[in-house]
């Protein structure tokens, strides 16, 4: 089962400290040699994005930075785990990190499923 994993937190919090990043890191690595990580990456600020916005039949370009954001997603992970229940312990060890290496810091991991195309495929017929 594929889980992506949205990490969210307040944009202002500037840049994480080095002890945190390094600990990650440890981490990232066992991901990798366990064969349960797939892609993993921090994300621009919001100053340097682009919303594209459909709203009432009209497409519209919205450049950061965005003040109705309070959260935003800093970063993702793409995993592959046998169950749920995995991906959730696998994101509580992520945020004990930012807890010990970043204290004050608060934040959160969203866990999802990752559905493919055969998820959505339609029964086949006798």
């Amino acid at each position: 089962m594929r889980f992506m994993m949205l990490v969210k937190s307040d944009e202002s919090a500037g840049p994480p400290p080095k002890e945190l990043m390094d600990a990650i890191t440890g981490l990232v690595d066992e991901s990798v040699k366990a064969g349960t990580l797939i892609d993993t990456g921090g994300l621009a600020p919001t100053a340097a994005s682009t919303r594209v916005r459909l709203s009432q039949g009209q497409l519209l370009l919205l450049d950061g930075p965005f003040a109705e954001s309070k959260e935003v997603i800093g970063g993702y992970a793409q995993f592959e785990f046998q169950s749920k229940e995995e991906a959730v312990e696998a994101a509580v060890r992520f945020l004990d990190l930012h807890k010990k290496y970043w204290p004050g810091w608060e934040g959160e991991t969203e866990v999802r499923q990752i559905f493919g195309p055969k998820d959505f495929a339609p029964p086949p017929t006798k």
